[in-house]
């Protein structure tokens, strides 16, 4: 029997789009979600505080971003087939490594990055229909860049 998971909020929703200028736009204007960074390929918007230092967030990701090619969490991902990028999980730090080992113990394919401007750690795998799903936590011992 493993143990029950740390899961403590909804971390992020990750969508990926043909037009993120347009997306963008339509979070900032419309809906009203402060911008927390933009790069030209992708927008992180800011929901809510979140947990343990954790933005709850909504991304955008350019349909046909080059900087996912290669990424072992996302060789799993038909673009063709889905808009949705990925979900996150927020968790504590200190469950991240007590987590990883019962992902794996379920015998899931565990995919660990970090995400320094953020200070996030992340642990990476997909669900039965091939989606990713993150588990994230803040750690503020990441260096930003």
């Amino acid at each position: 029997m493993s143990v029950a998971p740390k899961v403590k909020t909804l971390g992020e929703i990750a969508l990926r789009t043909e037009n993120v200028d347009a997306m963008f736009e339509f979070y900032r204007d419309v809906v009203g979600l402060d911008v927390m960074a933009r790069w030209e390929d992708i927008v992180f918007f800011k929901i809510a505080e979140g947990h343990g230092g954790h933005t709850q967030v909504l991304a955008l990701f350019a349909m046909d971003r080059a900087s996912n090619a290669g990424r072992p969490q996302w060789e799993h991902v038909d673009v063709r087939n889905t808009t949705l990028h990925h979900l996150a999980f927020t968790i504590d730090l200190i469950d991240f490594e007590s987590e990883k080992q019962r992902l794996e113990g379920l015998d899931q394919d565990v995919r660990v990055s970090e995400h320094a401007w953020v200070q996030w750690r992340s642990l990476y795998i997909n669900d039965p229909d091939g989606n990713v799903v993150e588990f994230v936590c803040f750690d503020g011992s990441i260096e930003k860049p």
